[in-house]
Order: structure tokens, then C-alpha cells, then sequence
């Protein structure tokens, strides 16, 4: 099929964050957000970049593979796994970086941190392996959307997630590692540079004149952020899917942008 986009099209990019940018939470994308995408596909290139591995980003854009059919970039794991026009370009493994010795030092020390904590509720998988990362739930990935919502309220009063970075930090300080927070009941450990920027560089070589990245966890210690503030990027902060929306309308459907 022959791409009927111009070329001053082709040369924008809308880069987006999933979980609270383009859908809730671990939820899957709302219909009109994911028609609203489609006609901005028609006016710009788009993507998405996620801390979560590449099947639960899927699982938020349809079924099976639907989500490289619906961007032209899908990068998951903070970019760690790429795909571009469908096809997969390259995979990186966070043990083949780190080393089986420092790793297993991580997973031993997170999972008797997670041991001594006390908690309203504990649910299943503290610790997601993931190819370019680790990430870390007190909590459990397993719980509910309701368990989720109570803990993710507690942390904000108790700061659990923060004082186990902290921890961490201390206990693994001059590694090469980087923190940040996962979202409301996770945060991620990966080798430094391994966060979202880590998408830039196979973009910079497409020549794009503009990348414009809207996230909601765009704050230092959130893991938009370092994208989000990276000059390569224009970067946009938003606070839900809606928002998202409501801010590529006036970016790209405006009268006075036309032109794009």
C-alpha cells in the first residue's frame, strides 16, 4: 500500500507513554482514544514507548499483534525491544549486561526487603524479569485494580516504593544502576541509560525534524522523565488519556496548524 502521507508528515513524530497517557492504568485503550490515534496517524507518524514488556503493551491495543499494526513504532521495556512498521529490529538482555553475580545480589536483596515490609495486602510476582529490566511491586503484581488503587493510596501517605529505592541506592551505590518509579504499584531497576531515552537513538537516525513525547510521569524520579526533558524531544506533560487527546487536537488539528 502505497504511503500517501507527504513528506513534511513523515518528518513528525507523536511519541507516546502508555499507562496513564493513552490508556489507564494496565487497562485497555479506550475506542475513541484509539480512533483518535488513527486519524492522528493520518496527519503525523506516531508511536509508543513503555516501561512494560512488549505482550502487555498488546494486550492494551487489541489482540495478538494489532498494536504494530497501529503505530509505526512500538518500543517496549523503555525501547529495549523495537519494532518499527511491524517487523522487530533488535532485543536487547539485561543479564547479559549486568552479570548473573549482580543480578542475583538484586533479586536476593528486593526479595527479603519485600519479606520485613508489612502491608494492608500481599498478593503474587514481587519481581517481573523483564529483558531490559527489573521491576519491583511491594505489593505484587497479582492484585486487583481495587488492591491497586489502595496500595498505590497508602504509598503516597507511607512513601514505600521510595524508601526501597533509597535503600537500594545505598545498598548498590557506583553499580551503573538506575531507579525509577513503574507506575502506582511498581517501580523499575535497569542499567544506566536504559530508560526511555534509549528509543532516541534509533529514531535519531530517521531524521525526524520534531519528536513530540507527551507522558504523565514526566517529574524527576518518574520514568518520563528523563525523556521528557531530553532536548532531542519536545515534551509535553498530560494527566490522562483525555488530556493526551485534547493536547494533539490543538497540536495538530488546529486552524493555525494546518500546515502540518
Amino acid at each position: 500500500m502505497a504511503d500517501t502521507r507527504s513528506r513534511k508528515q513523515k518528518d513528525i513524530l507523536c511519541l507516546f507513554d502508555v499507562d496513564g497517557t493513552l490508556t489507564p492504568a494496565r487497562k485497555k485503550v479506550d475506542p475513541e482514544v484509539d480512533l483518535f490515534l488513527q486519524e492522528l496517524r493520518q496527519r503525523v507518524q506516531i508511536g509508543v514507548v513503555g516501561g512494560s514488556d512488549y505482550s502487555k503493551i498488546a494486550e492494551q491495543f487489541g489482540d495478538g499483534d494489532e498494536v504494530i499494526k497501529k503505530f509505526d513504532y512500538v518500543f517496549a521495556e523503555n525501547g529495549i525491544v523495537q519494532y518499527k512498521d511491524g517487523q522487530l529490529l533488535s532485543r536487547e538482555a539485561i543479564q547479559n549486561h549486568l552479570g548473573e553475580e549482580l543480578l542475583q545480589d538484586l533479586i536476593n536483596f528486593c526479595l527479603s526487603y519485600i519479606a520485613m515490609l508489612k502491608l494492608p495486602k500481599k498478593r503474587g510476582t514481587f519481581i517481573e524479569f523483564r529483558n531490559g529490566m527489573l521491576n519491583i511491586s511491594p505489593i505484587g503484581r497479582s492484585c486487583s485494580h481495587e488492591e491497586r488503587i489502595e496500595f498505590s493510596e497508602l504509598d503516597k501517605k507511607e512513601k514505600i516504593k521510595e524508601k526501597f529505592v533509597s535503600a537500594l541506592q545505598k545498598e548498590f551505590a557506583g553499580k551503573g544502576l538506575q531507579f525509577t518509579r513503574g507506575g502506582m504499584i511498581s517501580f523499575d531497576i535497569f542499567p544506566e541509560g536504559w530508560d526511555k531515552r534509549y528509543c532516541l537513538d534509533i529514531l535519531g537516525e530517521e531524521r525526524f525534524l520534531s519528536i513530540h513525547f507527551f507522558g504523565n510521569e514526566t517529574s524527576p524520579g518518574g520514568n518520563d522523565y528523563e525523556i521528557y526533558s531530553d532536548p532531542r524531544t519536545v515534551g509535553h506533560t498530560v494527566v490522562s488519556p483525555e488530556d493526551t487527546v485534547r493536547r494533539c487536537q490543538q497540536l495538530f488539528f488546529s486552524e493555525k496548524n494546518n500546515e502540518l
